[in-house]
């Protein structure tokens, strides 16, 4: 069992979890808790050290999912109590978590369509963007210079498993208009723009979703060949990107199960 902080693989794990240039660096990250670990297994991710507390092994589904993390191949190691604390993300951690690479993951050829994330800061909102594409089926999103790092732990808690399934690109916006340069690229917006029900998702297509604090940055208005928005009579001014990216992304959805059926 380890109990020191001074282990090197625990000021390892410390560095994964507070900085984004280790991760970037290592190309790794940290998940923690047993759902997402079993989710990670499940998904065929190879899971490289897991950390956990005797607390945890002796809850009555501790064991198996230690047992299961053992059959996977991954090291496994303990840690006390203290420790735990020390190298989780959270006010209260849940007694285990894991190390594993940055997956990349391939989007289905040919593509009909993309989520295109225009600086999006906030990693709550991030990964709930995340667990919403992975729901629409999104096959791939693409991340601009700007946005909060996809592996902050606050976006892995909040994509619950996105990650495993979610196929992301980093591109440049000269690169973004390459690569859907036969796609209908549309931009929400909070106003102005063509109602979001009105244009035809079915169609090989890309949305982008910027903050409503901040708005579409200039390339994104500049790439963009229609603008959209979801109107509301309610008199809001706007609502939160991850909201709005739900409404757009079922309405796609709507659309394509509608002309499928």
């Amino acid at each position: 069992m380890i109990t020191s902080s001074d282990n090197d693989r625990i000021k390892r794990v410390r560095a994964l979890q507070s900085r984004s240039r280790t991760r970037h660096k290592e190309e790794r990250f940290i998940i923690e808790g047993p759902k997402l670990l079993s989710e990670a297994m499940q998904a065929g991710v190879a899971l490289e050290e897991v950390f956990y507390t005797e607390s945890f092994a002796a809850q009555p589904d501790g064991l198996s999912v230690i047992d299961s993390v053992s059959a996977s191949g991954a090291a496994l190691m303990g840690v006390d109590e203290t420790i735990m604390y020390s190298i989780s993300d959270t006010a209260t951690p849940q007694g285990i978590l894991a190390v594993l690479p940055t997956l990349k993951l391939e989007p289905p050829e040919p593509l009909d369509f993309a989520l295109v994330i225009d600086g999006v800061s906030d990693p709550g909102n991030m990964g709930t963007i995340m667990r919403t594409a992975v729901a629409a089926a999104v096959p791939m999103m693409i991340v601009t210079a700007g946005t909060v790092d996809l592996t902050n732990p606050k976006v892995i808690r909040s994509g619950m498993g996105a990650h495993f399934h979610l196929p992301v690109k980093y591109l440049s916006w000269e690169g973004i208009a390459n690569l859907l340069s036969g796609h209908a690229i549309f931009l929400a917006e909070t106003g102005g723009g063509a109602p979001y029900f009105s244009v035809d998702w079915t169609q090989p297509c890309a949305l982008i979703v910027s903050e409503e604090a901040h708005g579409a940055s200039p390339d994104a208005t500049r790439i963009a060949h229609a603008r959209l928005t979801i109107p509301m009579p309610g008199g809001m001014e706007s609502l939160n990107v991850a909201m709005a990216t739900s409404i757009l992304l079922f309405e796609r959805v709507r659309q394509t199960y509608d002309a499928g059926n």
